[in-house]
Protein backbone atom coordinates (compact mmCIF):
# COMPACT_ATOMS: atom_id res chain seq x y z
CA UNK A 1 0.00 0.00 0.00
CA UNK A 2 1.15 3.34 -0.64
CA UNK A 3 1.60 5.34 1.93
CA UNK A 4 0.49 9.19 2.58
CA UNK A 5 3.07 11.20 3.45
CA UNK A 6 2.97 14.85 2.42
CA UNK A 7 3.21 18.47 4.22
CA UNK A 8 2.53 20.93 1.42
CA UNK A 9 -1.25 22.22 0.63
CA UNK A 10 -2.07 24.38 -2.09
CA UNK A 11 -1.97 27.85 -3.02
CA UNK A 12 -5.44 29.24 -3.56
CA UNK A 13 -6.47 30.27 -6.90
CA UNK A 14 -6.02 33.54 -8.00
CA UNK A 15 -9.95 35.21 -8.46
CA UNK A 16 -10.82 36.23 -11.90
CA UNK A 17 -12.47 40.08 -12.21
CA UNK A 18 -16.29 40.04 -12.56
CA UNK A 19 -15.83 41.15 -16.39
CA UNK A 20 -13.33 37.79 -17.00
CA UNK A 21 -15.82 35.61 -15.58
CA UNK A 22 -19.03 37.48 -17.57
CA UNK A 23 -16.91 37.24 -20.62
CA UNK A 24 -16.44 33.48 -20.21
CA UNK A 25 -20.25 32.47 -19.16
CA UNK A 26 -21.31 33.98 -22.37
CA UNK A 27 -19.57 30.93 -24.16
CA UNK A 28 -19.92 28.32 -21.66
CA UNK A 29 -22.16 25.71 -21.40
CA UNK A 30 -25.36 24.87 -19.11
CA UNK A 31 -23.57 23.82 -16.06
CA UNK A 32 -25.73 22.90 -12.65
CA UNK A 33 -23.82 22.12 -9.29
CA UNK A 34 -24.76 18.42 -7.55
CA UNK A 35 -26.66 20.25 -5.03
CA UNK A 36 -29.40 21.11 -7.76
CA UNK A 37 -28.89 18.04 -9.73
CA UNK A 38 -29.55 15.96 -6.67
CA UNK A 39 -32.59 18.52 -6.05
CA UNK A 40 -33.85 17.82 -9.37
CA UNK A 41 -33.91 14.25 -9.21
CA UNK A 42 -35.57 14.19 -6.63
CA UNK A 43 -38.04 16.34 -7.03
CA UNK A 44 -38.75 14.61 -10.65
CA UNK A 45 -39.07 11.31 -9.02
CA UNK A 46 -41.57 12.72 -6.12
CA UNK A 47 -43.92 13.77 -9.17
CA UNK A 48 -43.41 11.21 -11.27
CA UNK A 49 -44.54 8.59 -8.10
CA UNK A 50 -46.89 9.21 -5.82
CA UNK A 51 -45.19 6.63 -3.17
CA UNK A 52 -42.36 8.03 -2.98
CA UNK A 53 -41.90 10.48 -0.27
CA UNK A 54 -38.72 11.73 1.72
CA UNK A 55 -38.04 11.78 5.51
CA UNK A 56 -35.22 12.91 7.72
CA UNK A 57 -33.73 15.92 9.81
CA UNK A 58 -34.61 19.81 8.63
CA UNK A 59 -35.25 18.21 4.94
CA UNK A 60 -38.86 20.45 5.01
CA UNK A 61 -39.26 23.73 6.66
CA UNK A 62 -35.42 24.48 6.76
CA UNK A 63 -34.56 22.80 2.87
CA UNK A 64 -32.59 20.32 3.94
CA UNK A 65 -29.22 20.87 6.25
CA UNK A 66 -27.10 21.24 2.87
CA UNK A 67 -29.96 22.95 0.74
CA UNK A 68 -31.01 19.96 -1.11
CA UNK A 69 -34.65 19.52 -0.45
CA UNK A 70 -34.98 23.37 -1.28
CA UNK A 71 -38.28 23.66 -2.64
CA UNK A 72 -39.78 20.10 -2.13
CA UNK A 73 -42.00 21.17 0.93
CA UNK A 74 -43.88 23.66 -1.08
CA UNK A 75 -43.93 21.68 -3.89
CA UNK A 76 -45.51 18.53 -2.04
CA UNK A 77 -46.46 19.47 1.23
CA UNK A 78 -45.52 18.29 4.97
CA UNK A 79 -47.45 14.25 3.90
CA UNK A 80 -44.70 13.66 1.01
CA UNK A 81 -41.62 16.29 2.70
CA UNK A 82 -41.71 14.98 6.12
CA UNK A 83 -39.28 16.27 9.01
CA UNK A 84 -38.17 14.22 11.87
CA UNK A 85 -36.78 14.82 15.37
CA UNK A 86 -33.23 14.15 15.71
CA UNK A 87 -33.93 9.97 16.22
CA UNK A 88 -32.33 8.25 13.39
CA UNK A 89 -32.95 5.03 14.99
CA UNK A 90 -36.85 6.08 15.13
CA UNK A 91 -37.27 8.10 11.46
CA UNK A 92 -35.17 4.90 9.61
CA UNK A 93 -37.62 2.42 11.13
CA UNK A 94 -39.96 4.13 10.05
CA UNK A 95 -39.04 4.75 6.94
CA UNK A 96 -38.22 0.99 6.26
CA UNK A 97 -41.87 -0.19 7.87
CA UNK A 98 -43.41 2.42 4.92
CA UNK A 99 -41.12 0.08 2.24
CA UNK A 100 -42.35 -3.15 3.86
CA UNK A 101 -46.04 -1.70 2.82
CA UNK A 102 -45.29 -0.66 -0.15
CA UNK A 103 -44.25 2.56 -0.25
CA UNK A 104 -41.10 4.26 -1.36
CA UNK A 105 -38.43 6.34 0.70
CA UNK A 106 -35.97 8.53 0.83
CA UNK A 107 -34.02 8.48 3.94
CA UNK A 108 -32.23 10.98 4.54
CA UNK A 109 -29.41 11.24 7.12
CA UNK A 110 -27.79 14.74 7.62
CA UNK A 111 -24.57 12.66 7.70
CA UNK A 112 -23.69 9.01 7.06
CA UNK A 113 -22.13 8.89 10.47
CA UNK A 114 -25.60 9.49 12.12
CA UNK A 115 -26.79 6.30 10.37
CA UNK A 116 -24.78 4.86 12.96
CA UNK A 117 -27.74 4.91 14.75
CA UNK A 118 -29.60 2.82 13.03
CA UNK A 119 -27.37 0.34 11.51
CA UNK A 120 -29.98 -2.24 13.15
CA UNK A 121 -32.99 -1.15 10.70
CA UNK A 122 -30.71 -0.91 7.86
CA UNK A 123 -29.20 -3.87 7.36
CA UNK A 124 -30.83 -6.39 10.05
CA UNK A 125 -34.46 -5.09 8.54
CA UNK A 126 -33.69 -3.31 5.32
CA UNK A 127 -30.65 -5.44 3.87
CA UNK A 128 -32.05 -8.78 4.91
CA UNK A 129 -35.73 -8.71 4.60
CA UNK A 130 -36.17 -9.70 1.22
CA UNK A 131 -34.23 -12.85 0.97
CA UNK A 132 -35.17 -14.13 4.35
CA UNK A 133 -39.30 -13.78 3.25
CA UNK A 134 -37.87 -15.76 0.05
CA UNK A 135 -38.78 -12.98 -2.45
CA UNK A 136 -41.99 -12.27 -1.29
CA UNK A 137 -41.09 -8.66 0.42
CA UNK A 138 -38.98 -5.95 -1.31
CA UNK A 139 -37.66 -3.57 0.12
CA UNK A 140 -37.83 -0.06 -2.01
CA UNK A 141 -36.11 2.36 0.12
CA UNK A 142 -33.07 4.61 -0.50
CA UNK A 143 -30.91 5.40 2.17
CA UNK A 144 -28.75 8.66 1.22
CA UNK A 145 -26.98 11.45 2.78
CA UNK A 146 -22.70 13.21 2.65
CA UNK A 147 -19.89 10.38 3.00
CA UNK A 148 -16.81 10.55 4.45
CA UNK A 149 -14.74 13.87 5.55
CA UNK A 150 -15.97 17.79 4.84
CA UNK A 151 -14.05 20.02 6.38
CA UNK A 152 -13.08 20.55 10.08
CA UNK A 153 -16.02 18.07 11.64
CA UNK A 154 -13.34 15.72 13.27
CA UNK A 155 -13.22 12.40 14.09
CA UNK A 156 -17.03 11.64 14.42
CA UNK A 157 -18.02 12.95 11.37
CA UNK A 158 -15.63 12.21 8.61
CA UNK A 159 -15.60 9.01 8.08
CA UNK A 160 -16.33 6.89 4.79
CA UNK A 161 -18.72 3.74 5.08
CA UNK A 162 -18.55 2.63 1.07
CA UNK A 163 -16.68 -0.41 2.69
CA UNK A 164 -18.99 -0.79 5.35
CA UNK A 165 -22.20 -1.03 3.44
CA UNK A 166 -20.52 -2.56 0.61
CA UNK A 167 -19.91 -5.83 2.34
CA UNK A 168 -23.64 -6.28 3.02
CA UNK A 169 -25.35 -8.63 0.75
CA UNK A 170 -28.89 -7.20 0.12
CA UNK A 171 -27.48 -3.66 -0.01
CA UNK A 172 -26.60 -1.85 -3.14
CA UNK A 173 -24.05 0.98 -2.71
CA UNK A 174 -23.60 4.23 -5.03
CA UNK A 175 -21.01 6.75 -4.91
CA UNK A 176 -21.82 9.72 -7.20
CA UNK A 177 -19.55 12.49 -8.55
CA UNK A 178 -20.96 14.35 -11.33
CA UNK A 179 -24.24 16.19 -12.03
CA UNK A 180 -24.78 13.16 -13.93
CA UNK A 181 -23.98 10.51 -11.53
CA UNK A 182 -26.09 12.64 -8.77
CA UNK A 183 -29.62 12.37 -11.23
CA UNK A 184 -29.02 9.28 -13.30
CA UNK A 185 -28.04 6.94 -10.41
CA UNK A 186 -30.12 8.83 -7.57
CA UNK A 187 -33.50 7.93 -9.95
CA UNK A 188 -32.31 4.57 -10.03
CA UNK A 189 -32.17 3.76 -7.04
CA UNK A 190 -35.65 5.22 -6.18
CA UNK A 191 -36.40 2.93 -8.74
CA UNK A 192 -35.50 0.01 -7.56
CA UNK A 193 -37.08 -2.56 -5.61
CA UNK A 194 -33.94 -3.52 -3.43
CA UNK A 195 -32.53 -1.43 -0.79
CA UNK A 196 -29.74 1.30 -1.72
CA UNK A 197 -27.76 3.05 -0.03
CA UNK A 198 -26.19 6.64 -1.97
CA UNK A 199 -22.98 7.97 -0.40
CA UNK A 200 -22.69 11.35 -1.54
CA UNK A 201 -20.36 13.95 -0.48
CA UNK A 202 -21.11 17.05 1.35
CA UNK A 203 -18.06 18.81 -0.26
CA UNK A 204 -19.10 18.43 -4.30
CA UNK A 205 -22.44 19.47 -3.43
CA UNK A 206 -21.46 23.04 -4.61
CA UNK A 207 -19.39 22.05 -7.52
CA UNK A 208 -20.73 22.39 -10.59
CA UNK A 209 -20.33 20.33 -13.87
CA UNK A 210 -21.84 20.98 -17.33
CA UNK A 211 -24.81 18.89 -18.50
CA UNK A 212 -26.83 18.78 -21.94
CA UNK A 213 -30.55 17.98 -22.62
CA UNK A 214 -30.16 14.10 -22.11
CA UNK A 215 -28.46 14.46 -18.75
CA UNK A 216 -31.67 17.06 -17.90
CA UNK A 217 -34.38 14.54 -19.55
CA UNK A 218 -36.91 13.24 -16.19
CA UNK A 219 -36.09 9.91 -17.85
CA UNK A 220 -32.53 9.89 -17.76
CA UNK A 221 -31.03 7.13 -15.09
CA UNK A 222 -28.00 5.50 -14.83
CA UNK A 223 -27.71 1.57 -14.03
CA UNK A 224 -26.15 0.50 -10.86
CA UNK A 225 -23.21 -1.36 -11.80
CA UNK A 226 -21.74 0.70 -14.37
CA UNK A 227 -18.56 2.20 -14.15
CA UNK A 228 -17.66 5.12 -16.52
CA UNK A 229 -14.07 5.97 -18.28
CA UNK A 230 -14.09 9.79 -17.36
CA UNK A 231 -10.84 9.59 -19.50
CA UNK A 232 -9.10 7.25 -22.00
CA UNK A 233 -5.12 5.95 -21.32
CA UNK A 234 -2.91 3.20 -22.45
CA UNK A 235 -0.44 3.13 -19.41
CA UNK A 236 -2.22 3.18 -16.41
CA UNK A 237 -5.85 2.62 -14.70
CA UNK A 238 -6.84 4.66 -11.68
CA UNK A 239 -10.01 3.27 -9.76
CA UNK A 240 -11.85 5.80 -7.74
CA UNK A 241 -15.04 7.50 -6.86
CA UNK A 242 -16.32 10.76 -5.99
CA UNK A 243 -14.36 13.51 -4.98
CA UNK A 244 -11.33 11.68 -4.81
CA UNK A 245 -11.64 11.76 -9.02
CA UNK A 246 -10.92 15.45 -9.01
CA UNK A 247 -7.40 14.83 -7.73
CA UNK A 248 -7.47 11.45 -9.83
CA UNK A 249 -8.25 13.89 -12.92
CA UNK A 250 -5.45 16.39 -11.90
CA UNK A 251 -2.65 14.15 -11.51
CA UNK A 252 -3.55 12.25 -14.77
CA UNK A 253 -2.62 15.89 -16.45
CA UNK A 254 0.30 16.10 -14.03
CA UNK A 255 1.59 12.96 -15.55
CA UNK A 256 0.52 13.51 -19.16
CA UNK A 257 2.90 17.16 -18.91
CA UNK A 258 6.00 15.67 -16.86
CA UNK A 259 6.31 12.02 -18.49
CA UNK A 260 4.27 11.90 -21.49
CA UNK A 261 1.82 8.75 -19.48
CA UNK A 262 -1.68 8.31 -20.27
CA UNK A 263 -3.65 7.85 -17.13
CA UNK A 264 -6.94 5.87 -17.76
CA UNK A 265 -9.41 7.11 -14.97
CA UNK A 266 -12.04 5.17 -14.01
CA UNK A 267 -15.26 6.30 -11.90
CA UNK A 268 -16.62 3.32 -9.98
CA UNK A 269 -19.96 5.01 -9.47
CA UNK A 270 -20.89 2.32 -7.69
CA UNK A 271 -19.66 -0.11 -4.60
CA UNK A 272 -21.36 -2.64 -4.61
CA UNK A 273 -22.09 -4.19 -7.39
CA UNK A 274 -18.68 -3.43 -8.61
CA UNK A 275 -18.43 -3.21 -12.43
CA UNK A 276 -15.53 -5.96 -12.35
CA UNK A 277 -16.12 -6.32 -16.24
CA UNK A 278 -15.09 -2.62 -16.38
CA UNK A 279 -11.96 -2.89 -13.67
CA UNK A 280 -10.35 -5.83 -15.47
CA UNK A 281 -10.78 -4.32 -19.22
CA UNK A 282 -8.65 -1.45 -17.94
CA UNK A 283 -5.81 -3.63 -16.23
CA UNK A 284 -5.95 -5.78 -19.34
CA UNK A 285 -5.01 -2.54 -21.29
CA UNK A 286 -2.95 -0.51 -19.28
CA UNK A 287 -0.56 -3.27 -17.48
CA UNK A 288 -0.83 -1.13 -14.57
CA UNK A 289 -3.40 0.09 -11.74
CA UNK A 290 -3.94 2.12 -8.69
CA UNK A 291 -6.82 2.59 -6.58
CA UNK A 292 -7.77 6.10 -4.60
CA UNK A 293 -10.01 5.97 -1.62
CA UNK A 294 -10.70 8.82 1.38
CA UNK A 295 -11.69 5.31 3.33
CA UNK A 296 -9.12 3.30 5.53
CA UNK A 297 -6.81 0.85 4.04
CA UNK A 298 -7.74 -2.04 5.72
CA UNK A 299 -10.39 -4.01 4.19
CA UNK A 300 -11.52 -1.36 2.33
CA UNK A 301 -13.24 -0.36 -1.67
CA UNK A 302 -9.12 -0.51 -2.92
CA UNK A 303 -8.86 -3.59 -1.34
CA UNK A 304 -11.68 -5.70 -3.09
CA UNK A 305 -10.88 -4.28 -6.51
CA UNK A 306 -7.02 -5.53 -5.62
CA UNK A 307 -8.00 -8.67 -4.74
CA UNK A 308 -11.10 -9.17 -7.83
CA UNK A 309 -7.97 -8.69 -10.33
CA UNK A 310 -5.75 -10.85 -8.24
CA UNK A 311 -8.67 -13.71 -8.38
CA UNK A 312 -9.18 -12.95 -12.16
CA UNK A 313 -7.58 -13.22 -15.44
CA UNK A 314 -6.45 -9.72 -15.86
CA UNK A 315 -3.69 -10.36 -12.83
CA UNK A 316 -1.40 -12.32 -15.76
CA UNK A 317 -1.80 -9.04 -17.74
CA UNK A 318 -0.03 -6.65 -14.83
CA UNK A 319 3.53 -5.63 -15.37
CA UNK A 320 4.14 -4.38 -11.91
CA UNK A 321 1.78 -4.35 -8.45
CA UNK A 322 -1.02 -2.77 -7.79
CA UNK A 323 -1.01 0.26 -5.34
CA UNK A 324 -3.63 1.21 -2.84
CA UNK A 325 -3.82 4.82 -2.13
CA UNK A 326 -6.17 5.54 0.80
CA UNK A 327 -6.93 7.79 4.17
CA UNK A 328 -4.80 7.54 6.76
CA UNK A 329 -5.28 4.79 9.11
CA UNK A 330 -6.72 6.87 12.35
CA UNK A 331 -9.58 8.69 13.18
CA UNK A 332 -9.88 11.96 10.87
CA UNK A 333 -8.02 15.33 13.17
CA UNK A 334 -9.76 17.69 14.16
CA UNK A 335 -6.82 20.27 13.33
CA UNK A 336 -6.97 21.14 9.50
CA UNK A 337 -3.06 20.59 8.25
CA UNK A 338 -3.19 16.99 10.45
CA UNK A 339 -6.67 16.65 8.53
CA UNK A 340 -4.96 17.53 5.40
CA UNK A 341 -2.44 15.07 5.45
CA UNK A 342 -5.07 12.56 6.78
CA UNK A 343 -6.67 11.81 2.86
CA UNK A 344 -5.48 11.73 -0.42
CA UNK A 345 -4.56 14.55 -2.39
CA UNK A 346 -3.19 15.30 -6.03
CA UNK A 347 0.25 15.17 -5.35
CA UNK A 348 -0.08 11.52 -3.22
CA UNK A 349 -1.97 10.19 -6.33
CA UNK A 350 1.35 11.27 -8.30
CA UNK A 351 3.36 10.10 -6.55
CA UNK A 352 0.92 6.50 -6.41
CA UNK A 353 1.75 6.62 -10.33
CA UNK A 354 5.27 7.18 -10.43
CA UNK A 355 5.68 4.51 -8.00
CA UNK A 356 3.41 1.98 -10.34
CA UNK A 357 5.29 2.90 -13.45
CA UNK A 358 8.93 3.02 -11.58
CA UNK A 359 9.05 7.17 -12.59
CA UNK A 360 10.74 9.61 -10.60
CA UNK A 361 12.01 8.86 -7.15
CA UNK A 362 11.06 5.66 -8.05
CA UNK A 363 13.29 4.89 -10.99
Amino acid sequence: MFSIKRALTKAPAVGQSFRALATAAAGAPKTMTVRDGINKAMEEELERDPDVFLMGEEVAQYNGAYKISRGLLDKFGPKRVVDTPITEMGFTGLCVGAAFSGLKPICEFMTMNFAMQAIDQIINSAAKTYYMSGGKLPVNIVFRGPNGAAAGVAAQHSQDYSAWYGAIPGLKVISPYSVSDARGLLKSAIRDPNPVVCLENELLYGQSFPVDEKILSPDYTIPIGEAEILREGKDVSIFSYTRNLNFCLEAADIVRDKYGVEAEVINLRSIKPLDLPAIFKSVIKTHHAITVESGFASFGVGSEIVAQVMESSAFDYLDSPMERITGCETPTPYAKSLEDFAFPDTPTVVRGIEKVLSLGAWA
